[in-house]
């Protein structure tokens, strides 16, 4: 995809294929691939017409590719050439020490020679790039692993399915689902709560419920978790008195009331505005001995600072602190647009004088970053000096928090700066996932650039992401901004086709375009 700023081509290379670190070609494996299986795990691959999903062979390299490795393999243990055996307990030895790119290296070499990974090897390899995500890689070893003849634990499933979703690669993780059906590796509990959290953040109710439905009939109950799935999946979708319902059920059946209950309860009362019911359910989680956390603290005060008086806001912002827990970026953020929009600069300085005191001296900068960001000092409005800044403060800039700092940029309609976000995380070996694509697009809405906002949804749908209810509210909020209405019922149809069901938001948005269009025809 290539999307025009400033009228020259800006190529952002989003996460579709290979990893240029993977050190061994993939390639896919027709049917009449033939594959024996010896006694040991450490046999030679013998293999023809290779084409289909899987790694490269022993043909992929050349004989003095294969000295070359041998060479290298025979620095590695006392000048001894590693075996078979040596080589997987290296590959394990590395992905325990987090040095992915070591441990493939080593896979390469290995497979060069004839040999190849034991099951606990093929494991430590999938989890480790999953955890990495580097999910693409990690599914080519799992169709090696199960090409092999050896069936993946459970776990490996698992952690394969988490990455999938995590990314929104719907199709990656029906293929898994499906080998596991294939396989016969019965699915746990584990198994069910990682579809149930994909579908009820991707706002997909049916989904939800038949998830929940297939649980059921495998014997496992819903629990808290289960629960508080179902209270959010109703109140994205509007439904919040259904989902404060769901609280008598759970009594009934005897589930007590736990933290991720209340959250969801108090989250769900929050962002319709029932911010005296929400302090209420507050106060009765304390009285029965349950604390708060950081997200119980965050739903209180974004409520608040939305519907309620922004002082008291404040107070709760302070409260916090003094129960010894630091404010998340995003909320950090709601409170300055919210004093900003009233010109209260001061009080933002005298807030964050009071973190400094309170807090760690790198939250203190990532936070100082976000004020400057948001438009009162100025001193980064350029994307690569603010990432700059932060990591001379030593500040280890996850996932999260490049997304955090592409929306501060979005919400000032500095859709370069956005990209430049994106471009710096990509740098870093950070891939952007579903929340950084619908970062983007809504920078390039709040910019009035409703075409460019179209084309990084059509690059999601290319790169196999399924969108999420955000991503379709996000791009009809776009084509709101550019006042063409026309195109909002084809977004909303298109999101319903999809299988995603539409949130309050875009709903309200689908209504405001129609009547838009209905007085347009008088």
């Amino acid at each position: 995809m290539q999307v025009m700023v400033s009228g020259s081509a800006l190529s952002v290379s989003f996460v579709h294929g290979v990893s240029q670190r993977f050190p061994v070609s993939l390639k896919s494996i027709n049917g009449d691939v033939k594959r024996q299986k010896a006694s040991s795990l450490c046999y030679p691959i013998q293999h023809n017409g290779v084409e289909g999903i899987g790694l490269s062979m022993v043909d992929s390299f050349s004989n003095n590719t294969v000295n070359s490795m041998s060479e290298q393999s025979k620095d590695f243990v006392d000048g001894k050439e590693l075996s078979c055996e040596l080589y997987n307990d290296s590959i394990r030895k590395f992905c325990k020490g987090g040095d992915i790119d070591k441990a493939m290296t080593f896979l390469s070499q290995m497979e060069a020679l004839g040999f190849r990974p034991n099951s606990l090897s093929y494991s430590c390899l999938i989890t480790t790039l999953g955890s990495a995500s580097r999910t693409l890689e990690a599914e080519a070893i799992f169709e090696e692993m199960v090409l092999s003849g050896i069936k993946p634990r459970l776990k490996v499933c698992n952690d394969l399915l988490k990455g999938f979703l995590r990314k929104g690669l719907l199709k990656h993780a029906d293929k898994v689902l499906a080998a596991m059906d294939q396989l016969c590796i019965r699915k746990n509990r584990e198994s069910y709560e990682i579809l149930l959290d994909y579908h009820v953040h991707a706002g997909r109710l049916k989904d939800t419920w038949s998830v929940i439905a297939k649980m059921r009939r495998e014997g496992f109950q819903p629990n808290s978790f289960v629960y508080s799935k179902i209270i959010g999946i109703y109140r994205d979708n509007g439904m919040w008195k259904k989902a404060i319902g769901i609280v008598e059920e759970i009594r009934e059946m005897g589930v007590s009331l736990d933290k991720q209950i209340y959250n969801s309860v108090i989250d769900t009362l929050g962002k319709y505005g029932e911010l005296e019911a929400a302090l209420e359910v507050f106060e009765k989680m304390q009285q029965e001995g349950i604390r708060p956390d950081i997200m119980t603290w965050n739903s209180l005060i974004r409520c608040t600072c939305k519907f309620g008086d922004l002082s008291y806001a404040l107070e709760l912002f302070t409260k916090m602190q003094e129960e010894g827990l630091y404010p998340d970026p995003k909320i950090f953020l709601t409170i300055i647009s919210r004093l900003g929009e009233q010109g209260k600069w001061n009080m933002i300085k005298e807030v964050f004088e009071n973190m400094k005191c309170r807090g760690l001296r790198k939250s203190g900068v990532i936070y100082a970053v976000l004020v400057d960001i948001y438009g009162q000092y100025g001193r980064f409005q350029n994307a690569e000096e603010c990432i700059n800044g932060l990591k001379s403060e030593g500040v280890e800039l996850s996932a999260s928090m490049f997304c955090v700092l592409a929306n501060t940029y979005a919400q000032q309609g500095l859709c370069e700066q956005t990209v430049k976000v994106l471009q710096l995380m990509e740098a870093d070996g950070v891939e952007p996932n579903l929340i950084m694509l619908n970062v983007l697009i809504n920078a390039f809405g709040i910019a009035g650039r409703h075409l460019e906002a179209l084309s990084v949804y059509q690059h999601i749908k290319e790169s196999g992401i399924a969108p999420d209810v955000v991503t379709y509210s996000t791009l009809m909020k776009a084509f709101v901004r550019a006042r063409k209405f026309d195109q909002v019922p084809k977004i909303y149809s298109e999101m319903e086709s999809a299988g995603c069901t539409p949130d309050r938001k875009a709903r309200e948005m689908l209504q405001t375009a129609m009547m838009v269009l209905e007085q347009r025809r008088y």
